[in-house]
């Protein structure tokens, strides 16, 4: 699914004929049922019939999308085409092996998240044992401001670009009753998130689910800005856990990161935002 923002305007110069196919793409990728017929394709995107049809006769050479007798689904080359991009990511491998030789996180779900406009997009997705089945899987996205890894990796942006991004929503998304409805609600929860060194997700993305997130020291210019988190039942998230989770999951972003590198976005202490709302104590990286 192609990013989205606050805008979605289509850049000057672009192709009409890609920009569609891009979002037929998308609509399947969003269908509940995987397949869509043609003209539901032609209403979602907003074209007659027959340009839908010329789009999709090309897709289905190119093997991206496959036509059966209910409709259309994605074919296995948006598969390969998906693995080729992960394969190509060096931190996806060492996050599988990072999480499964912890003691800390073996039994724990965690997830490897990138930055896609207003939502994240989950590029790697370690399941402990029993997995917590709350969380998104591998490709899914959900609304940046209602996640711990979202807001992680918007608080590495200034309020100019996060307001840039989100221009044009009179409202964010709303997931459950205590995600952030207004733009300036979620600029203070990223100033608070930078100030303690890790983003912190209350119930906002799903009812009784808490989520802690750092981000990840780049590799480079070209490398992506990823942000690794952990999932946790509320019951289970006292305060000397949460203390614990965020060090370890600075230890697992610093092994996935520069290793000449000493610091990173999410290397500040966590005491003061623990401390302050929980009771607890500091705690030093």
């Amino acid at each position: 699914m192609p990013a989205r923002s606050g805008s979605d305007e289509v850049p000057a110069g672009s192709a009409p004929a890609v920009i569609r196919a891009v979002r037929i793409l998308d609509a399947l990728a969003d269908s509940p049922t995987g397949f869509l017929t043609l003209s539901d394709l032609a209403r979602e995107v907003g074209i007659p019939k027959s340009s839908a049809s010329a789009i999709c006769l090309a897709l289905e050479a190119g093997k991206l999308i496959h036509r059966e007798d209910i409709g259309y689904r994605l074919g296995r080359r948006s598969v390969e085409l998906g693995g080729a991009y992960l394969a190509r990511m060096d931190q996806v491998t060492e996050f599988y092996d990072v999480c499964s030789s912890s003691e800390l996180f073996r039994h724990e779900t965690l997830r490897l998240n990138v930055l896609a406009g207003i939502d994240t997009l989950c590029v790697a997705r370690y399941e402990g044992h029993p997995a917590l089945r709350l969380t998104s899987g591998i490709g899914d996205k959900f609304p940046a401001h209602a996640t711990a890894q979202g807001k992680a990796l918007l608080a590495r942006l200034d309020d100019a670009e996060v307001r840039r991004i989100f221009h044009g929503l009179p409202r964010l998304e709303v997931a459950t009753a205590k995600t952030m409805r207004e733009l300036p609600a979620l600029l203070d929860d990223l100033r608070a998130t930078r100030e303690r060194g890790f983003a912190v997700d209350e119930g906002e993305a799903a009812d009784h689910v808490v989520g802690l997130a750092v981000t990840v020291p780049t590799r480079g210019v070209r490398s992506p800005m990823l942000a690794v988190s952990v999932t946790l039942l509320d019951w289970e998230a006292t305060t000397e856990r949460r203390i614990r989770m965020v060090a370890g999951l600075r230890e697992v972003a610093r092994a996935l990161g520069n290793p000449m590198s000493s610091t990173g976005a999410g290397e500040a202490t966590p005491s003061s935002g623990l401390a302050s709302r929980h009771g607890g104590s500091p705690v030093n990286t």
